[in-house]
Protein backbone atom coordinates (compact mmCIF):
# COMPACT_ATOMS: atom_id res chain seq x y z
CA UNK A 1 0.00 0.00 0.00
CA UNK A 2 1.36 3.59 -0.94
CA UNK A 3 2.65 5.36 2.21
CA UNK A 4 1.19 8.69 3.23
CA UNK A 5 5.38 10.02 3.13
CA UNK A 6 4.76 9.46 -0.48
CA UNK A 7 1.64 11.16 -1.18
CA UNK A 8 3.30 14.09 0.96
CA UNK A 9 6.36 14.12 -1.56
CA UNK A 10 3.43 13.80 -4.80
CA UNK A 11 1.55 16.62 -2.93
CA UNK A 12 4.44 19.10 -2.36
CA UNK A 13 5.67 18.16 -6.23
CA UNK A 14 2.51 19.27 -7.49
CA UNK A 15 2.20 22.37 -5.89
CA UNK A 16 5.88 23.13 -7.19
CA UNK A 17 4.20 22.58 -10.46
CA UNK A 18 1.72 25.47 -10.26
CA UNK A 19 -0.95 22.67 -8.72
CA UNK A 20 -4.39 24.54 -9.55
CA UNK A 21 -6.73 22.67 -7.32
CA UNK A 22 -5.10 21.43 -3.97
CA UNK A 23 -8.51 19.95 -2.46
CA UNK A 24 -8.87 18.06 -5.60
CA UNK A 25 -5.48 16.77 -5.73
CA UNK A 26 -5.93 15.39 -1.93
CA UNK A 27 -9.08 13.55 -2.36
CA UNK A 28 -7.83 11.80 -5.82
CA UNK A 29 -4.69 10.91 -3.85
CA UNK A 30 -6.60 9.74 -0.54
CA UNK A 31 -9.07 7.52 -3.24
CA UNK A 32 -6.15 5.48 -4.51
CA UNK A 33 -4.44 5.33 -1.22
CA UNK A 34 -7.55 3.46 -0.11
CA UNK A 35 -8.33 1.49 -3.42
CA UNK A 36 -4.35 0.80 -2.82
CA UNK A 37 -3.79 1.85 -6.53
CA UNK A 38 -0.50 3.71 -7.73
CA UNK A 39 -0.56 7.86 -7.27
CA UNK A 40 0.94 8.98 -9.85
CA UNK A 41 -1.47 7.87 -12.28
CA UNK A 42 -3.76 9.78 -9.67
CA UNK A 43 -1.99 13.15 -9.87
CA UNK A 44 -2.33 13.37 -14.09
CA UNK A 45 -5.97 11.81 -13.57
CA UNK A 46 -7.11 15.03 -11.12
CA UNK A 47 -6.11 16.79 -13.94
CA UNK A 48 -4.52 19.59 -11.51
CA UNK A 49 -1.12 19.85 -12.86
CA UNK A 50 1.07 20.65 -15.85
CA UNK A 51 2.33 17.51 -16.93
CA UNK A 52 5.90 18.48 -17.76
CA UNK A 53 6.34 20.54 -14.81
CA UNK A 54 5.09 18.51 -12.51
CA UNK A 55 7.94 15.22 -13.45
CA UNK A 56 10.48 18.05 -14.33
CA UNK A 57 10.28 18.59 -10.32
CA UNK A 58 9.15 14.62 -9.26
CA UNK A 59 12.46 13.48 -11.18
CA UNK A 60 14.70 16.22 -8.96
CA UNK A 61 12.70 14.94 -5.90
CA UNK A 62 14.03 11.18 -7.03
CA UNK A 63 17.50 12.09 -8.07
CA UNK A 64 16.75 10.83 -11.31
CA UNK A 65 17.19 12.74 -14.68
CA UNK A 66 14.59 14.03 -16.45
CA UNK A 67 14.59 13.34 -20.15
CA UNK A 68 13.34 16.73 -21.46
CA UNK A 69 13.30 15.77 -25.19
CA UNK A 70 10.48 17.06 -27.62
CA UNK A 71 9.64 13.18 -28.51
CA UNK A 72 11.01 9.86 -28.37
CA UNK A 73 12.50 8.31 -31.48
CA UNK A 74 11.14 4.73 -32.29
CA UNK A 75 14.14 2.55 -32.57
CA UNK A 76 14.80 -0.41 -35.16
CA UNK A 77 14.71 -3.68 -33.69
CA UNK A 78 12.69 -2.67 -30.50
CA UNK A 79 11.34 -6.05 -30.14
CA UNK A 80 14.19 -7.73 -30.20
CA UNK A 81 16.13 -5.87 -27.39
CA UNK A 82 13.22 -5.23 -24.91
CA UNK A 83 10.60 -7.35 -24.43
CA UNK A 84 7.07 -5.79 -25.29
CA UNK A 85 4.98 -7.61 -22.50
CA UNK A 86 7.64 -6.10 -19.98
CA UNK A 87 7.25 -2.41 -21.76
CA UNK A 88 3.59 -2.30 -22.72
CA UNK A 89 2.20 -3.66 -19.02
CA UNK A 90 4.62 -1.65 -16.74
CA UNK A 91 4.35 1.65 -19.15
CA UNK A 92 8.38 1.44 -19.14
CA UNK A 93 10.16 2.50 -22.58
CA UNK A 94 13.90 1.51 -23.38
CA UNK A 95 15.72 4.24 -24.39
CA UNK A 96 18.75 2.37 -24.65
CA UNK A 97 19.31 -1.68 -24.49
CA UNK A 98 23.11 -3.32 -24.65
CA UNK A 99 24.37 -6.32 -23.88
CA UNK A 100 25.19 -5.43 -20.30
CA UNK A 101 23.88 -2.25 -19.75
CA UNK A 102 19.80 -0.52 -20.03
CA UNK A 103 18.68 2.84 -19.93
CA UNK A 104 14.57 2.68 -19.46
CA UNK A 105 12.18 5.59 -19.24
CA UNK A 106 9.49 5.66 -16.74
CA UNK A 107 6.69 8.17 -15.45
CA UNK A 108 6.35 6.21 -12.29
CA UNK A 109 9.64 5.69 -10.34
CA UNK A 110 8.10 4.31 -7.47
CA UNK A 111 6.53 1.02 -9.55
CA UNK A 112 8.50 -1.53 -7.55
CA UNK A 113 6.65 -4.03 -9.43
CA UNK A 114 8.25 -2.70 -12.48
CA UNK A 115 11.48 -2.46 -11.38
CA UNK A 116 11.59 -6.48 -9.88
CA UNK A 117 10.12 -7.41 -13.30
CA UNK A 118 12.97 -5.87 -15.37
CA UNK A 119 15.30 -7.17 -12.75
CA UNK A 120 14.96 -10.46 -12.88
CA UNK A 121 14.18 -10.38 -17.11
CA UNK A 122 17.32 -8.14 -17.90
CA UNK A 123 19.81 -9.32 -15.71
CA UNK A 124 21.90 -6.33 -16.19
CA UNK A 125 22.35 -2.29 -15.06
CA UNK A 126 19.64 -0.58 -15.34
CA UNK A 127 19.93 3.23 -15.85
CA UNK A 128 16.70 4.64 -14.99
CA UNK A 129 15.31 7.87 -16.22
CA UNK A 130 12.00 9.88 -15.42
CA UNK A 131 9.70 11.14 -18.35
CA UNK A 132 6.44 12.48 -19.01
CA UNK A 133 3.44 10.03 -19.55
CA UNK A 134 2.65 11.32 -22.65
CA UNK A 135 5.86 10.77 -24.35
CA UNK A 136 6.14 7.51 -23.07
CA UNK A 137 2.69 6.36 -23.94
CA UNK A 138 3.48 7.74 -27.65
CA UNK A 139 6.84 6.12 -28.08
CA UNK A 140 5.33 2.64 -26.85
CA UNK A 141 2.51 3.00 -29.17
CA UNK A 142 5.32 4.00 -32.45
CA UNK A 143 7.56 1.52 -31.14
CA UNK A 144 5.58 -2.00 -30.59
CA UNK A 145 2.42 -0.81 -32.61
CA UNK A 146 -1.42 -0.85 -32.18
CA UNK A 147 -2.44 -4.04 -30.26
CA UNK A 148 0.64 -4.87 -29.27
CA UNK A 149 0.14 -5.47 -25.71
CA UNK A 150 -2.70 -8.78 -26.62
CA UNK A 151 -0.76 -10.08 -29.56
CA UNK A 152 2.36 -10.36 -26.77
CA UNK A 153 0.32 -12.43 -24.89
CA UNK A 154 -0.78 -14.56 -27.35
CA UNK A 155 2.61 -15.63 -28.56
CA UNK A 156 4.41 -15.39 -25.10
CA UNK A 157 6.37 -18.46 -24.19
CA UNK A 158 5.69 -19.78 -28.14
CA UNK A 159 9.28 -18.80 -29.10
CA UNK A 160 9.90 -16.58 -31.98
CA UNK A 161 7.62 -16.91 -35.31
CA UNK A 162 9.59 -17.94 -38.25
CA UNK A 163 9.16 -18.14 -42.24
CA UNK A 164 7.79 -21.94 -41.97
CA UNK A 165 5.75 -20.97 -39.04
CA UNK A 166 4.19 -18.14 -40.70
CA UNK A 167 3.20 -20.73 -44.16
CA UNK A 168 1.17 -23.07 -41.30
CA UNK A 169 -0.37 -20.38 -39.32
CA UNK A 170 -3.52 -22.04 -38.80
CA UNK A 171 -1.57 -24.50 -36.76
CA UNK A 172 0.48 -22.08 -34.63
CA UNK A 173 -2.38 -20.83 -31.82
CA UNK A 174 -4.10 -22.20 -29.56
CA UNK A 175 -7.47 -21.77 -30.42
CA UNK A 176 -9.10 -20.32 -27.22
CA UNK A 177 -6.19 -17.65 -26.97
CA UNK A 178 -6.36 -16.83 -30.36
CA UNK A 179 -10.23 -15.81 -30.57
CA UNK A 180 -9.91 -13.96 -27.44
CA UNK A 181 -6.75 -11.83 -28.62
CA UNK A 182 -8.08 -11.25 -32.29
CA UNK A 183 -11.12 -10.03 -30.57
CA UNK A 184 -9.43 -7.36 -28.20
CA UNK A 185 -6.82 -6.60 -30.94
CA UNK A 186 -9.57 -5.43 -33.12
CA UNK A 187 -11.30 -3.32 -30.27
CA UNK A 188 -7.96 -1.67 -30.10
CA UNK A 189 -8.15 -0.97 -33.55
CA UNK A 190 -11.39 0.63 -33.80
CA UNK A 191 -10.33 2.23 -29.97
CA UNK A 192 -7.22 4.08 -31.51
CA UNK A 193 -9.21 4.51 -34.94
CA UNK A 194 -11.32 6.77 -32.98
CA UNK A 195 -8.87 8.47 -30.97
CA UNK A 196 -7.34 9.94 -34.36
CA UNK A 197 -10.44 11.15 -35.55
CA UNK A 198 -9.99 8.37 -38.79
CA UNK A 199 -12.90 8.03 -41.02
CA UNK A 200 -11.87 4.63 -42.40
CA UNK A 201 -9.66 1.76 -40.98
CA UNK A 202 -8.08 -0.47 -43.76
CA UNK A 203 -6.71 -4.09 -43.02
CA UNK A 204 -4.64 -5.00 -45.98
CA UNK A 205 -2.47 -8.12 -46.61
CA UNK A 206 0.70 -7.86 -48.40
CA UNK A 207 3.28 -10.68 -49.28
CA UNK A 208 5.22 -10.91 -46.21
CA UNK A 209 3.43 -8.76 -43.36
CA UNK A 210 0.09 -6.94 -42.93
CA UNK A 211 -0.51 -3.33 -43.28
CA UNK A 212 -2.97 -1.15 -40.89
CA UNK A 213 -3.97 2.55 -42.34
CA UNK A 214 -5.95 5.31 -40.56
CA UNK A 215 -7.89 7.87 -42.89
CA UNK A 216 -7.25 11.22 -41.24
CA UNK A 217 -8.48 14.25 -42.47
CA UNK A 218 -8.50 12.51 -45.59
CA UNK A 219 -5.21 11.56 -45.79
CA UNK A 220 -4.10 8.00 -45.45
CA UNK A 221 -2.06 7.20 -42.28
CA UNK A 222 0.17 4.10 -41.47
CA UNK A 223 -0.03 2.88 -38.04
CA UNK A 224 2.93 0.77 -36.43
CA UNK A 225 1.62 -3.48 -35.67
CA UNK A 226 3.27 -5.82 -34.20
CA UNK A 227 5.81 -7.79 -36.09
CA UNK A 228 4.62 -11.13 -37.46
CA UNK A 229 1.33 -9.91 -37.18
CA UNK A 230 0.87 -12.12 -40.95
CA UNK A 231 0.19 -14.52 -38.36
CA UNK A 232 -3.35 -13.51 -37.40
CA UNK A 233 -4.38 -12.25 -40.62
CA UNK A 234 -6.75 -15.11 -41.19
CA UNK A 235 -7.97 -14.94 -37.93
CA UNK A 236 -8.17 -11.24 -37.96
CA UNK A 237 -9.57 -10.73 -41.23
CA UNK A 238 -12.57 -13.46 -40.13
CA UNK A 239 -13.13 -12.03 -36.69
CA UNK A 240 -13.97 -8.91 -39.23
CA UNK A 241 -16.37 -10.87 -40.66
CA UNK A 242 -17.89 -12.58 -38.26
CA UNK A 243 -18.77 -9.21 -36.52
CA UNK A 244 -20.09 -7.73 -40.06
CA UNK A 245 -22.75 -11.07 -40.47
CA UNK A 246 -20.68 -12.07 -44.13
CA UNK A 247 -19.90 -15.70 -45.03
CA UNK A 248 -16.29 -16.37 -43.56
CA UNK A 249 -16.14 -19.27 -45.91
CA UNK A 250 -16.20 -17.15 -49.18
CA UNK A 251 -12.67 -15.66 -50.10
CA UNK A 252 -12.57 -14.67 -53.36
CA UNK A 253 -15.72 -12.45 -53.73
CA UNK A 254 -15.91 -9.05 -52.67
CA UNK A 255 -18.83 -8.80 -49.95
CA UNK A 256 -20.24 -5.70 -47.95
CA UNK A 257 -21.60 -5.85 -44.46
CA UNK A 258 -22.40 -3.77 -41.20
CA UNK A 259 -21.11 -3.69 -37.82
CA UNK A 260 -22.67 -2.54 -35.00
CA UNK A 261 -20.53 -2.00 -31.66
CA UNK A 262 -20.45 -0.16 -28.55
CA UNK A 263 -16.79 1.28 -27.52
CA UNK A 264 -16.22 2.51 -24.02
CA UNK A 265 -20.30 3.61 -23.88
CA UNK A 266 -19.98 5.04 -27.39
CA UNK A 267 -22.12 3.41 -30.23
CA UNK A 268 -20.45 3.25 -33.47
CA UNK A 269 -21.96 1.80 -37.13
CA UNK A 270 -19.33 0.38 -39.03
CA UNK A 271 -19.37 0.02 -42.78
CA UNK A 272 -17.38 -2.95 -44.00
CA UNK A 273 -16.40 -3.91 -47.13
CA UNK A 274 -14.19 -7.13 -48.42
CA UNK A 275 -12.26 -7.14 -51.45
CA UNK A 276 -10.47 -10.19 -52.51
CA UNK A 277 -6.30 -9.86 -53.35
CA UNK A 278 -3.38 -12.24 -54.22
CA UNK A 279 -2.14 -11.71 -50.95
CA UNK A 280 -5.18 -12.00 -49.15
CA UNK A 281 -8.54 -10.36 -48.48
CA UNK A 282 -8.43 -6.54 -47.72
CA UNK A 283 -10.92 -4.84 -45.28
CA UNK A 284 -12.27 -1.27 -45.49
CA UNK A 285 -14.11 -0.12 -42.39
CA UNK A 286 -15.74 2.89 -42.47
CA UNK A 287 -16.74 4.23 -39.24
CA UNK A 288 -19.95 6.14 -38.62
CA UNK A 289 -20.12 7.76 -35.44
CA UNK A 290 -23.20 9.62 -33.98
CA UNK A 291 -22.45 12.78 -35.22
CA UNK A 292 -24.39 16.06 -34.44
CA UNK A 293 -24.93 17.49 -37.22
CA UNK A 294 -24.79 21.37 -36.56
CA UNK A 295 -25.08 24.59 -39.08
CA UNK A 296 -22.01 26.24 -36.69
CA UNK A 297 -19.83 22.78 -37.66
CA UNK A 298 -19.88 23.84 -40.92
CA UNK A 299 -17.86 27.31 -40.81
CA UNK A 300 -20.07 29.20 -43.02
CA UNK A 301 -19.07 32.92 -43.36
CA UNK A 302 -22.38 35.08 -42.45
CA UNK A 303 -23.39 35.42 -46.18
CA UNK A 304 -23.07 32.53 -46.96
CA UNK A 305 -25.32 31.04 -43.88
CA UNK A 306 -28.18 33.16 -44.82
CA UNK A 307 -27.93 32.19 -48.40
CA UNK A 308 -28.49 28.40 -47.22
CA UNK A 309 -31.20 29.30 -44.58
CA UNK A 310 -33.19 30.91 -47.14
CA UNK A 311 -33.02 28.16 -49.50
CA UNK A 312 -34.21 25.77 -46.55
CA UNK A 313 -37.18 28.02 -45.90
CA UNK A 314 -38.53 27.33 -49.16
CA UNK A 315 -41.48 25.21 -49.24
CA UNK A 316 -40.51 23.62 -52.49
CA UNK A 317 -38.28 23.18 -55.02
CA UNK A 318 -34.89 21.16 -55.91
CA UNK A 319 -31.39 21.84 -53.91
CA UNK A 320 -28.44 19.75 -55.50
CA UNK A 321 -24.93 19.56 -53.94
CA UNK A 322 -22.17 18.73 -55.79
CA UNK A 323 -19.04 17.46 -55.46
CA UNK A 324 -16.83 14.27 -55.75
CA UNK A 325 -16.78 11.06 -53.70
CA UNK A 326 -15.20 12.61 -50.00
CA UNK A 327 -16.17 15.87 -50.16
CA UNK A 328 -18.69 15.97 -47.10
CA UNK A 329 -21.95 16.04 -49.48
CA UNK A 330 -23.81 13.49 -47.18
CA UNK A 331 -22.71 15.56 -43.83
CA UNK A 332 -23.62 18.75 -45.35
CA UNK A 333 -27.37 17.07 -46.48
CA UNK A 334 -27.84 15.32 -43.34
CA UNK A 335 -27.04 18.91 -41.43
CA UNK A 336 -29.49 20.31 -43.84
CA UNK A 337 -32.09 17.78 -42.70
CA UNK A 338 -31.46 18.24 -39.19
CA UNK A 339 -32.08 22.06 -39.40
CA UNK A 340 -35.47 21.03 -40.83
CA UNK A 341 -36.35 17.97 -38.71
CA UNK A 342 -39.30 19.22 -36.28
CA UNK A 343 -42.91 18.32 -35.55
CA UNK A 344 -44.56 19.70 -38.04
CA UNK A 345 -42.32 18.10 -41.30
CA UNK A 346 -42.31 14.59 -42.23
CA UNK A 347 -38.94 14.18 -43.51
CA UNK A 348 -38.39 10.88 -45.43
CA UNK A 349 -35.14 9.74 -47.00
CA UNK A 350 -33.59 7.07 -49.92
CA UNK A 351 -29.86 6.45 -49.31
CA UNK A 352 -27.18 3.87 -50.67
CA UNK A 353 -26.49 2.99 -48.15
CA UNK A 354 -27.81 4.93 -44.27
CA UNK A 355 -24.32 6.35 -43.28
CA UNK A 356 -26.06 8.19 -40.63
CA UNK A 357 -29.01 7.62 -38.42
CA UNK A 358 -31.18 10.58 -37.78
CA UNK A 359 -33.97 10.18 -34.90
CA UNK A 360 -37.36 11.28 -35.85
CA UNK A 361 -36.59 11.32 -39.39
CA UNK A 362 -37.40 8.50 -41.97
CA UNK A 363 -34.73 6.69 -43.22
CA UNK A 364 -34.40 3.53 -46.24
CA UNK A 365 -31.64 1.85 -47.38
CA UNK A 366 -31.69 1.02 -51.52
CA UNK A 367 -31.59 -2.80 -52.02
CA UNK A 368 -31.32 -3.11 -56.12
CA UNK A 369 -31.79 -7.06 -55.55
CA UNK A 370 -35.45 -6.41 -54.53
CA UNK A 371 -36.00 -3.79 -57.32
CA UNK A 372 -35.84 -1.31 -54.53
CA UNK A 373 -34.13 1.21 -56.23
CA UNK A 374 -33.92 4.96 -56.13
CA UNK A 375 -36.76 5.25 -58.04
CA UNK A 376 -38.68 2.78 -56.82
CA UNK A 377 -38.41 4.35 -53.41
CA UNK A 378 -38.87 7.73 -54.46
CA UNK A 379 -42.20 6.58 -56.26
CA UNK A 380 -43.21 5.23 -52.83
CA UNK A 381 -41.80 8.14 -51.10
CA UNK A 382 -44.02 10.96 -52.67
CA UNK A 383 -47.01 8.42 -51.91
CA UNK A 384 -46.88 8.94 -48.32
CA UNK A 385 -47.44 12.36 -47.89
CA UNK A 386 -44.13 13.62 -47.26
CA UNK A 387 -42.98 17.45 -47.06
CA UNK A 388 -39.01 17.48 -47.27
CA UNK A 389 -37.24 13.72 -49.39
CA UNK A 390 -33.64 13.51 -49.24
CA UNK A 391 -32.52 11.51 -52.73
CA UNK A 392 -29.15 9.86 -51.87
CA UNK A 393 -28.30 10.39 -55.36
CA UNK A 394 -28.98 11.22 -58.91
CA UNK A 395 -28.15 8.43 -60.69
CA UNK A 396 -30.33 8.11 -63.59
CA UNK A 397 -33.03 9.68 -66.06
CA UNK A 398 -36.14 7.83 -64.13
CA UNK A 399 -34.72 9.13 -60.55
CA UNK A 400 -34.39 13.15 -61.39
CA UNK A 401 -37.65 13.42 -63.59
CA UNK A 402 -39.61 11.49 -60.43
CA UNK A 403 -37.68 13.79 -58.21
CA UNK A 404 -38.53 17.26 -60.49
CA UNK A 405 -42.47 16.16 -60.45
CA UNK A 406 -42.18 15.73 -56.70
CA UNK A 407 -40.59 19.42 -56.05
CA UNK A 408 -43.04 20.59 -58.78
CA UNK A 409 -45.95 18.98 -56.46
CA UNK A 410 -44.77 21.13 -53.37
CA UNK A 411 -41.84 19.01 -51.81
CA UNK A 412 -38.71 20.62 -50.77
CA UNK A 413 -36.11 17.83 -52.49
CA UNK A 414 -32.39 17.69 -51.58
CA UNK A 415 -30.19 15.73 -53.46
CA UNK A 416 -26.35 14.99 -54.87
CA UNK A 417 -24.61 14.93 -58.01
CA UNK A 418 -21.21 14.14 -59.30
CA UNK A 419 -19.80 17.02 -60.78
CA UNK A 420 -17.17 19.48 -60.37
CA UNK A 421 -18.22 23.01 -59.58
CA UNK A 422 -22.03 24.53 -59.22
CA UNK A 423 -22.79 25.05 -62.58
CA UNK A 424 -21.83 21.79 -63.69
CA UNK A 425 -25.04 20.70 -62.12
CA UNK A 426 -26.73 22.51 -65.26
CA UNK A 427 -24.69 20.38 -67.89
CA UNK A 428 -24.81 17.23 -66.09
CA UNK A 429 -28.47 17.16 -65.99
CA UNK A 430 -29.07 18.19 -69.79
CA UNK A 431 -26.67 15.52 -70.46
CA UNK A 432 -29.06 13.14 -68.65
CA UNK A 433 -31.82 14.02 -70.91
CA UNK A 434 -33.81 15.95 -68.68
CA UNK A 435 -35.99 18.76 -70.37
CA UNK A 436 -34.38 22.18 -70.03
CA UNK A 437 -37.80 23.80 -68.64
CA UNK A 438 -38.24 21.41 -66.09
CA UNK A 439 -34.63 21.76 -64.75
CA UNK A 440 -35.13 26.16 -64.56
CA UNK A 441 -38.78 25.41 -63.05
CA UNK A 442 -37.49 23.07 -60.45
CA UNK A 443 -34.24 23.77 -58.95
CA UNK A 444 -33.68 25.99 -56.53
CA UNK A 445 -29.84 26.02 -56.54
CA UNK A 446 -26.77 23.87 -57.12
CA UNK A 447 -23.91 23.95 -54.19
CA UNK A 448 -20.67 22.32 -54.52
CA UNK A 449 -18.05 21.96 -51.99
CA UNK A 450 -14.95 20.26 -51.19
CA UNK A 451 -13.30 19.57 -47.88
CA UNK A 452 -9.99 21.56 -47.04
CA UNK A 453 -7.81 20.41 -44.06
CA UNK A 454 -7.64 22.69 -40.87
CA UNK A 455 -4.40 23.92 -39.67
CA UNK A 456 -3.48 22.63 -35.96
CA UNK A 457 -4.56 25.82 -33.76
CA UNK A 458 -1.50 24.55 -31.41
CA UNK A 459 1.43 24.71 -34.13
CA UNK A 460 0.38 27.06 -37.00
CA UNK A 461 2.47 30.03 -37.65
CA UNK A 462 2.57 32.61 -40.02
CA UNK A 463 3.50 32.49 -43.87
CA UNK A 464 5.09 35.03 -46.23
CA UNK A 465 4.08 34.60 -50.00
CA UNK A 466 5.59 37.07 -52.60
CA UNK A 467 2.93 39.24 -53.97
CA UNK A 468 3.85 37.89 -57.40
CA UNK A 469 2.87 34.47 -56.52
CA UNK A 470 -0.16 35.65 -54.87
CA UNK A 471 -1.09 37.99 -57.79
CA UNK A 472 -0.71 34.86 -60.40
CA UNK A 473 -3.16 32.61 -58.47
CA UNK A 474 -5.88 35.77 -57.85
CA UNK A 475 -5.37 35.99 -54.36
CA UNK A 476 -6.25 39.91 -53.13
CA UNK A 477 -3.29 40.88 -51.33
CA UNK A 478 -5.10 43.04 -48.95
CA UNK A 479 -5.85 39.43 -47.34
CA UNK A 480 -2.18 38.22 -46.81
CA UNK A 481 -1.92 39.30 -43.24
CA UNK A 482 -3.02 36.74 -41.76
CA UNK A 483 -2.05 33.38 -44.10
CA UNK A 484 -0.25 30.69 -42.19
CA UNK A 485 1.57 27.78 -42.42
CA UNK A 486 1.36 24.01 -40.82
CA UNK A 487 4.25 22.92 -38.48
CA UNK A 488 3.16 20.12 -36.63
CA UNK A 489 3.02 19.07 -33.14
CA UNK A 490 2.39 15.85 -30.69
CA UNK A 491 -1.37 17.35 -31.04
CA UNK A 492 -1.82 16.79 -34.45
CA UNK A 493 0.75 13.86 -35.17
CA UNK A 494 3.11 15.97 -36.81
CA UNK A 495 0.72 16.47 -39.81
CA UNK A 496 -0.12 20.01 -39.19
CA UNK A 497 -3.18 19.89 -39.55
CA UNK A 498 -6.45 18.90 -37.29
CA UNK A 499 -9.66 18.82 -38.44
CA UNK A 500 -11.65 19.71 -41.98
CA UNK A 501 -13.29 22.10 -43.85
CA UNK A 502 -16.14 22.27 -46.56
CA UNK A 503 -15.77 25.05 -49.14
CA UNK A 504 -18.24 25.62 -51.15
CA UNK A 505 -20.27 27.80 -53.71
CA UNK A 506 -23.90 28.53 -54.96
CA UNK A 507 -25.40 28.76 -57.73
CA UNK A 508 -28.87 30.25 -57.30
CA UNK A 509 -31.46 30.08 -60.31
CA UNK A 510 -32.15 33.17 -61.12
CA UNK A 511 -34.68 34.16 -64.02
CA UNK A 512 -31.64 35.43 -66.84
CA UNK A 513 -29.72 31.76 -65.83
CA UNK A 514 -33.23 30.71 -66.17
CA UNK A 515 -33.61 31.63 -70.00
CA UNK A 516 -29.69 30.83 -70.30
CA UNK A 517 -30.93 27.20 -69.38
CA UNK A 518 -34.12 27.24 -71.51
CA UNK A 519 -32.20 28.40 -74.96
CA UNK A 520 -29.18 25.85 -73.97
CA UNK A 521 -26.54 27.64 -73.52
CA UNK A 522 -22.96 26.36 -73.08
CA UNK A 523 -21.17 25.71 -70.05
CA UNK A 524 -19.23 28.77 -70.11
CA UNK A 525 -22.06 30.98 -70.65
CA UNK A 526 -23.93 29.27 -67.72
CA UNK A 527 -21.06 30.09 -65.46
CA UNK A 528 -20.72 33.60 -66.67
CA UNK A 529 -24.21 34.11 -65.86
CA UNK A 530 -23.77 32.67 -62.13
CA UNK A 531 -21.18 34.81 -61.87
CA UNK A 532 -23.05 37.75 -62.90
CA UNK A 533 -25.83 36.93 -60.28
CA UNK A 534 -23.57 37.09 -57.57
CA UNK A 535 -22.16 33.29 -57.05
CA UNK A 536 -19.00 33.34 -55.14
CA UNK A 537 -16.43 30.79 -56.73
CA UNK A 538 -15.10 28.04 -54.47
CA UNK A 539 -11.77 28.47 -54.66
CA UNK A 540 -12.26 32.53 -53.71
CA UNK A 541 -14.57 31.28 -50.84
CA UNK A 542 -11.56 29.32 -49.83
CA UNK A 543 -8.94 32.20 -50.22
CA UNK A 544 -11.44 33.88 -47.45
CA UNK A 545 -10.58 30.56 -45.10
CA UNK A 546 -6.90 31.15 -45.79
CA UNK A 547 -6.97 35.34 -45.17
CA UNK A 548 -8.45 33.83 -41.80
CA UNK A 549 -5.51 31.80 -40.78
CA UNK A 550 -7.94 28.46 -40.90
CA UNK A 551 -6.29 26.67 -43.47
CA UNK A 552 -3.18 26.89 -46.02
CA UNK A 553 -3.42 28.47 -49.84
CA UNK A 554 -1.83 25.38 -51.11
CA UNK A 555 -5.20 23.38 -49.53
CA UNK A 556 -7.39 25.63 -51.64
CA UNK A 557 -5.51 25.57 -54.79
CA UNK A 558 -5.26 21.84 -54.25
CA UNK A 559 -8.83 20.70 -54.03
CA UNK A 560 -10.09 23.47 -56.33
CA UNK A 561 -7.63 22.20 -59.36
CA UNK A 562 -10.61 20.80 -60.90
CA UNK A 563 -13.33 23.44 -60.33
CA UNK A 564 -11.06 26.45 -62.01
Amino acid sequence: MPSPSLVDLLTQTATEAGCTDSPRLRVALDDAMERRQALVPAVLEAGVVDEERFFESLAGHVHLPFYSEASIEPQEGLHNRFPPRLALRHRIYPLHVSSIEATLLTYDPFDLDARQAVGHELRKRVHWQVASRHRILEALHQGYGVGAENFEQLLEGRGDIDDDDLKQEVNVLDEADEEATVLNFVNQIFREGLKERATDIHVEPLERDLRIRYRVDGKLLEVPVPPNMRVLQASLISRLKIMANLDIAERRLPQDGRINLELDGEPIDVRVATIPSVNGESVALRLLTRKKFDMNALGLDPGTEATIRDLLAKPNGIILVTGPTGSGKSSTLYTFLKELNTKERRIVTIEDPVENKLDGIIQIAVKPEIDLTFAAGLRSILRGDPNVIMVGEMRDHETVEIAIRGALTGHLVFSTLHTNDAVGGISRLLDMGIEPFMISSSVRAFQAQRLVRTLCPFCKQPNHYEDSHLSAIGFPLEWRDKLCRPVGCRSCRGTGFSGRLAIMEICLMSEKLQEKINSRATAMEFKAQALADGMIPMRYYGFRKASEGITTLEEVLTVTAASE
